[in-house]
């Protein structure tokens, strides 16, 4: 199969995820905490999650037999297979629990470790953002490239917090503002890391930041940013792992001034 053909078999993954998530947003569906060794988890699932990726895994298998799968919920396929779908079903569950339509459904593959393909879609609002190595990003059709922005003073920028809410929360809120000092126009926080990558693939965030991802989160926003002209590493400006890890995305011109003040902030 070439890449195209798996950025079709990825889309259709995603209509069918999406319209199991666009049912249980309509029906209701019952949301409850993950497990948290403890204390108390902010970290929600629900059966529109675990249903959404058991449908994925099933047109993935059928289409690409042999391959390994990796998502949030099931799905623990090597991290380093030669061929691998990386899938999170729900993304912003906690958007879609207070029936907030910002949501995505995330799918990629990486092939020999790196991403060839990638699908973030919003089906609440029939958004869809692709990507494949070395043939752009595409939002709705259209190709779409990074902010040309060269200074922090003339952008947006992105943010996540993790369900941490001690020593990551008080990081991620002293690097806020240190970039509030650098007159940025605002900050965003819209709780669903793939599409915030979106945004600076599009141009609509010059950066976006977060201290705590899961590779489900960023595999697919990762492509589209690099596809869009961006740049994507670690908090610290490192290569980033296929792994729970820190991240910062730019249009590139504006990274070495984002890390520099997300890696100020990083010993938590």
């Amino acid at each position: 199969m070439d890449l195209d053909a798996h950025l079709d078999v990825a889309r259709q993954a995603a209509v069918e995820a999406g319209e199991i998530l666009v049912r249980y947003l309509a029906e209701g569906v019952e949301i409850r905490n993950k497990e948290a060794s403890g204390g108390v988890s902010y970290d929600l699932v629900s059966d529109a999650d675990l249903h959404a990726e058991q449908r994925i895994a099933e047109v993935l298998r059928k289409a690409t037999p042999g391959y390994e799968l990796l998502g949030e919920e099931t799905l623990d396929g090597a991290a380093d297979a030669e061929h691998l779908w990386v899938i999170d079903p729900l993304d912003g569950t906690n958007n879609f629990a207070h029936r907030l339509p910002h949501f995505a459904v995330s799918i990629a593959y990486y092939r020999h470790g790196k991403p060839a393909v990638g699908v973030v879609y919003n089906p609440a609002r029939n958004d869809w953002y692709t990507a494949i190595a070395g043939g752009g990003a595409i939002h709705n059709g259209n190709r779409v490239q990074v902010s040309a922005a060269q200074q922090l003073s003339e952008v947006l920028i992105g943010c996540g917090f993790y369900y941490d809410r001690g020593a990551m929360m008080r990081s991620t809120l002293a690097a806020v503002n240190d970039l509030f000092e650098t007159q940025i126009h605002g900050i965003r926080r819209f709780g669903t890391a793939s599409l915030d990558l979106c945004q600076v693939g599009a141009g609509n965030f010059g950066g976006f930041f977060e201290y705590q991802l899961s590779p489900w989160d960023f595999a697919a926003g990762r492509l589209f940013v690099e596809e869009a002209g961006g740049r994507v590493t670690t908090a610290t400006g490192d290569p980033l792992p296929m792994a729970k890890t820190s991240l910062v995305a730019s249009n590139g011109h504006l990274h070495e001034a984002l890390v520099e003040i997300t890696q100020r902030h990083a010993s938590y």
